[in-house]
């Protein structure tokens, strides 16, 4: 099975379906989770490729200065094994984040497109302090920036 989701703006889309908006919530485990995300079932590399180009076809795109088409979202794409009986085997996730930006590249923006790479940054920023804390083994992980 497959999930795919993107996440701009602060928000979570599903992206297989019709781009959703979706709640993110830290269960009792200290797990976080994207609510009501449902997994679609493949059979077949034919079917993944689908479902890949099915979430790209709906992911958040623009232009900026630097690049004629530029994602605008982080994406996550999402396979889940299961053994016959359901049980978890193992996940595979592969993620693309959308681009820095740099303030050079978006002065002659407009006023929406330089939040939207504020938002960019300031996510991009997120991940690297969670990725330092999980490297230093810190006990506390800062997913969230603010």
């Amino acid at each position: 099975a497959v999930v795919s989701t993107q996440s701009t703006g602060g928000k979570v889309f599903a992206l297989l379906a019709r781009r959703a908006k979706r709640r993110v919530l830290e269960d009792g485990n200290n797990v976080v989770n994207v609510v009501d995300l449902k997994e679609s079932p493949v059979m077949s590399v034919a079917s993944v490729l689908n479902v890949i180009k099915e979430g790209s076809a709906v992911r958040t795109s623009g232009q900026t200065s630097a690049n004629a088409h530029s994602s605008r979202s982080h994406a996550v794409f999402q396979m889940i094994l299961r053994n016959p009986r359901g049980k978890l085997h193992g996940k595979f996730s592969f993620i693309d984040l959308a681009g820095n930006e740099r303030g050079a590249d978006t002065s002659s923006a407009n006023r929406a497109t330089r939040i939207e790479g504020a938002e960019i940054n300031k996510s991009l920023l997120a991940l690297k302090e969670c990725i330092r804390a999980m490297s230093m083994n810190a006990t506390h992980i800062p997913f969230r920036t603010e």
